[in-house]
């Protein structure tokens, strides 16, 4: 089974977003037992909290129920050899899981949506500060990024 971790800051918008979106793409796909996936945050401020009711809402609205069992968690050193591929929302959270990754798994870490081919949007932005219109927006990145994320790693096995 290839195990994905996807990780923003607190746990509680982004990453169980793309988590979502990624649970029911494989569910859509019948790819369930051939991936696992996880979702974690760089800060865990908001250790055991369900995720941000507006990140619940978009993601309930489009049949993610997978949302309602995610808990915000922090990143531990384990996370980096249990999984095999570790996805970054930003910038900023790509730096500080290579400052934490040990050197021989610094390979699996990725911006989620350069991985996903989806390099022009650059990063999924923080929605926690804004209106519900940013979690829609971030929701629509997650679609498209699992869907890119799932696309690559089922078509080119090599590039994992």
């Amino acid at each position: 089974m290839f195990r994905i971790l996807v990780v923003c800051m607190g746990n509680i918008c982004r990453s169980p977003l793309a988590s979502s979106a990624l649970q029911a793409l494989l569910a859509q796909r019948r790819l369930e037992h051939a991936f696992a996936v996880d979702s974690a945050g760089t800060y865990a401020g908001h250790q055991g909290e369900k995720p941000d009711r507006r990140a619940i809402a978009v993601a309930t609205a489009r049949g993610y129920s997978h949302i309602a069992r995610e808990r915000a968690r922090g990143v531990v050193p384990k996370d980096f050899e249990r999984f095999d591929l570790i996805l970054a929302m930003d910038r900023s959270n790509l730096v500080n899981l290579q400052r934490l990754c040990p050197a021989d798994h610094q390979h699996k870490l990725h911006l989620f949506l350069e991985f996903a081919a989806i390099a022009e949007a650059g990063e999924v932005p923080d929605p926690y500060y804004g209106n519900d219109e940013g979690f829609e927006r971030v929701m629509q990145l997650c679609e498209q990024g699992a869907s890119g994320v799932l696309d690559r790693l089922t078509s080119a096995p090599a590039e994992r």
